[in-house]
Parts: C-alpha cells; structure tokens; sequence
C-alpha cells in the first residue's frame, strides 16, 4: 500500500481527495498547512505529495523548497484556474505535475498513479533496459541509478528521466518543448522549466557547472548530450 500526503487548507477538498484516493487502495495522510505536511514527511514513508500552493502560513511553494531540501519523492501541486505564475514557479523549484481545481477525479489518480510509476521505477524497476555510459557519466536503468565520475547522484525522477532521454541520444539535439513533451508526456506550458531542471542536472553530474562537458546548449535549438571521444 503506498501512502500520499494531502495537503491543503481548505478542509473539504482534504476530505474529497481522500474519498477518491482511498477508494483506489493508497493509505491517505492530511495536513491543512505546510508546517503539519513537513512534520508527516520526517515522520512517515510517504511515496507522494499532492500540495496546494496557496495556504496561510507556509505556502505550497515555500513548503516544497524546503521538502526538496529533504526528499526527492514526486510533488503534485494543487493549483487554481488563476495560478499559473505559481504552477510555472512550482515546476521550477522542482515540482512534478500539478491539477488545477476543480479536480476531475479520473484525471487526478491517472496522474497521481503516473509519478507513482516513475518514482518506484526510479528506486526499483523489474524493466531491463541495460547500461547507458557517456564518458564518465553512467546509467544502470535496471537498478536506476546514475554515476558521475565513479560517484553516485541523487536525481529527482523528472531529472533522471530527462537525463535518460539525453543519453539515449547523444548528440541529438531536442528543444525545450521536445524534453517537456517527452518528460512531462504533455504540451509544454513553457520553456523555463526545462532549463531550470537541466541546471539541477548540471549542478550534479558535472564538475564544473559553468563548463559543462556533458549537457550542452545549441543556442537558439535546444540542448544534446555530448558525444564523448572514447
């Protein structure tokens, strides 16, 4: 049974997400602002946060800063029609899908149930798929994990997955809106959340982040992994 933190201040949506997720068979944690979802996170295994982002207090967005700080499990951010500055800032400090309210329950445990599947993936997938090695970096998608210069990373799950897509073809050059499609597996809202998540990738898997060997820039096209000599 895997168990999903929902967070928000409005106690009627808490009690409407939880009537959808338990009839779905995951055990349901509540909080009704970002304080009380920081102290379940530290206490309890939590597999997935669904986080509204406008809440007194610690709001949605200063609650996932400081859960990134801690975790790297999926966030689902709970937005209204009007947020769309806060959806996009969400996604970029490092949120993973969002739903906007009101919620249609056939689309919310689609989503839910999707970054479910990439994060158990990302700790443990039955899929073989093999090693992927570019220069020093390495990837063993049967284990999921990445190696930089003989050093374990800790990548989020849209960070590994953008990241695969780029080993998987080195040289390839994809624009933003190629990556989020792929990724995000829908039309991109914007550029800047890509470019955010390459920059985390960067911060991690190279040595000098202003002087990246691996993720490069074709400016004006988008980015590609270079090709490294052998």
């Amino acid at each position: 049974m895997y168990n999903i933190l929902v967070c928000d201040d409005e106690k009627d949506i808490v009690s409407a997400l939880t009537i959808y997720l338990e009839a779905e068979g995951y055990r349901v944690y509540k909080a009704y602002n970002g304080y009380e979802a920081l102290d379940i996170i530290a206490k309890e295994d939590i597999h997935l946060v669904l986080l509204d982002i406008m809440m007194p207090g610690m709001d949605g967005i200063a609650t996932m800063t400081e859960l990134r700080r801690q975790k790297n499990l999926p966030v689902i951010l709970l937005t209204a029609k009007g947020e769309d500055t806060d959806k996009v800032l969400g996604l970029n400090i490092g949120a993973d899908d969002y739903v906007t309210k009101p919620f249609n329950p056939v689309e919310l445990i689609a989503r839910v149930k999707s970054q479910l599947r990439r994060y158990l993936q990302l700790g443990g997938s039955t899929l073989r798929s093999g090693n992927i090695v570019v220069g020093s970096l390495s990837m063993d998608d049967d284990g999921k994990t990445v190696l930089a210069d003989g050093e374990q990373v800790n990548l989020t799950p849209l960070e590994y997955d953008i990241l695969k897509l780029l080993m998987q073809n080195p040289g390839k050059v994809f624009s933003p809106k190629e990556i989020y499609r792929s990724v995000w597996h829908e039309d991109c809202i914007g550029e800047n959340p890509v470019a955010v998540h390459i920059r985390h990738i960067r911060e991690k898997i190279e040595i000098d982040p202003a002087d990246p060997r691996y993720i490069k820039v074709v400016w004006g096209k988008g980015y590609k992994m270079e090709e490294q000599s052998k």
